[in-house]
């Protein structure tokens, strides 16, 4: 789980005058720091070795071991470590060398308590923050599973990996905007396992609730609390308390009970029907649509409060016709997943169903590609949106080849929104060649800018 700024920072305090290093260890306790202290150096670096701290303050002279001594050990075991050195008058130029030398600042004895612990917390937060950009970059580089369950090496999909990864150590609502099928529930999930948060993960699916029973299914009830309610009921939001909620096909709740739900999320509390009771809650929401939720707002079909307090956070999940480039890769993974599950090898995918695969328009996305992987596995004839895939073993080479060129070239006009140049740059063309091939395969630029 990444630190967070609101942690304690943990100092070690190495210094061999047992009085003020007790002085000092009670001020800084008293500041909320997290304090270890030790009057040998020999002994701190032996911790040190083990465990290390946000920020290390040590005198510059001590018995046996100087100061300095412990600035080059910790350095060598994380050169990230802030190192204070406590000085007495006088030593300013020992102390602005060993800055040189990498210590990250000093102070000079005797110093008021306020001071040392505005410099130790400007240190530690500047600790916190390089832990947090490593364990991002770990994230990023190793994708910690990420890159497993999310799979995808298209632009597209590196950029939603890097933003969930960004998004979900924080308590940020999220908005997930995706078509049907592109996968809302899957990224959800992800957002959650990467959040750290130790509750459960909760989905309800809005368009799927009789509207009679919804507040009961989201609040929960008391028992009696109307005829039917013969005993007590946790609701989901309760239920995920410490965790995720998942409000899916969010635009299809209605709106008398879009007000309650705003009142959840700026009171953190909910009411169970039939209590007066408030509960607080800790619950981070996340709505998965495939409407664009302002512009219903806009239309008066969805609560514009809700929508501003739901949107902290959007991930925009691509459909699969902006990424064909991972079609391949998808349908592998999903052919590897269905055999693995039945028992049985992979069946090998050929040169020309490949083709095929990358052409057709894929309007059920991913949901599509996966049952076509099993059609695929099984034996059975592919049958996509309600035909069956598109032979194309008759066409020529050259025919092949300007159906590949014509996807490609849609993909990047539609990443870039209709941008010629920026579509330019990515295909390394010049803008001459691009109109060209537009002419040829009669796209238009206005058919990907953005109303």
């Amino acid at each position: 789980m990444l630190l967070t700024k609101e942690a304690a920072v943990s100092v070690v305090v190495i210094d061999d005058d047992d009085g003020f290093r007790e002085v000092l260890c009670r001020a800084l306790t008293a500041a909320s720091f997290d304090v270890v202290a030790f009057d040998r150096a020999d002994v701190a670096l032996r911790s040190l070795k083990t465990t290390l701290p946000h920020v290390v303050l040590v005198d510059l002279y001590l018995a046996g071991v100087s100061g300095l001594d412990v600035l080059a050990q910790v350095r060598e075991l994380d050169p990230d470590v802030p190192v204070v050195l406590m000085t007495a008058q006088g030593e300013v130029r020992t102390a602005i060398e060993a800055m040189k030398g990498g210590a990250y600042d000093f102070i000079e004895k005797p110093f008021g308590f306020e001071q040392a612990a505005m410099l130790l917390r400007r240190a530690g937060e500047r600790r916190k923050l390089v832990l947090e950009n490593r364990m991002l970059k770990d994230q990023l580089v190793f994708g910690s599973g990420l890159e497993r369950i999310l799979v995808g090496a298209s632009p597209a999909m590196h950029r939603l990996r890097e933003m969930l990864l960004r998004i979900a150590p924080t308590p940020a609502n999220v908005i997930l905007l995706g078509e049907t099928g592109t996968g809302k529930e899957l990224v959800s999930r992800c957002l959650h396992e990467f959040s750290g948060r130790q509750g459960r993960f909760v989905a309800l699916n809005c368009a799927a609730v009789p509207e009679s029973l919804f507040e009961s299914e989201l609040f929960g009830h008391e028992a009696g609390a109307f005829t039917g309610a013969g005993k007590q009921r946790i609701g989901k939001i309760e239920y995920a308390n410490g965790g995720t909620l998942l409000l899916d096909e969010i635009e299809a709740m209605p709106m008398h009970l879009q007000v309650k739900i705003l009142r959840v999320l700026q009171e953190r509390e909910v009411e169970r029907l039939g209590s007066n009771k408030p509960l607080p809650i800790n619950v981070r929401t996340i709505a998965a649509t495939k409407v664009d939720l302002k512009a219903l707002s806009e239309e008066g079909k969805f609560r514009a409060d809700l929508y501003y307090r739901l949107n902290v956070a959007t991930l925009r999940i691509p459909a699969l016709r902006e990424r064909r480039e991972d079609v391949p890769s998808l349908f592998r993974h999903f052919l590897h997943d269905v055999a693995l599950r039945m028992g049985q090898e992979a069946v090998e995918v050929p040169p020309d169903l490949q083709q095929r695969l990358l052409t057709h328009e894929w309007p059920g996305n991913v949901r599509e590609l996966r049952n076509a992987a099993e059609q695929f596995q099984f034996g059975i004839p592919l049958s996509l949106d309600g035909g069956t895939l598109p032979d194309d073993t008759g066409a020529s080479l050259d025919d092949l080849v300007a159906q590949f060129e014509k996807m490609i070239i849609e993909n990047v006009l539609r990443r870039h929104q209709g941008n010629a140049n920026a579509a330019c740059a990515e295909l390394k063309i010049n803008y001459s060649m691009l109109y060209r091939r537009m002419k040829q395969y009669n796209i238009e630029l206005g058919d990907y800018r953005e109303p």
